[in-house]
């Protein structure tokens, strides 16, 4: 089956979708079928986005994304210290 990447915007206009289902009395199983994920899909997603509008999800993607870029920055220049310390020290 083909993997497809929702928006936050998605996920959580499903979850809403979800809540209504569910509150109507319909099973998860029956929830997950109409909405077109697993079981574990939505339990991740209500974990993750829980009780977000959808601004608050957006800005939360563009932080990890930021998160991500600065955490790659920090180990290169990690790296460049490693390097300039063994070069200073004679051990190359």
């Amino acid at each position: 089956m083909k993997c497809k990447r929702h928006s936050p915007e998605q996920i959580i206009r499903k979850l809403r979708d979800a809540d209504r289902m569910l509150s109507e009395g319909k099973e998860i199983a029956a929830v997950c079928q109409a909405l077109a994920v697993c079981e574990s899909t939505f339990h991740r997603w209500r974990n993750q986005y829980g009780g977000m509008k959808a601004n608050q999800a957006k800005r939360l993607k563009e932080l990890e994304i930021e998160n991500r870029r600065l955490k790659k920055a920090v180990a290169d220049l990690t790296l460049d210290k490693q390097i300039l310390q063994e070069v200073a020290e004679g051990n190359f």
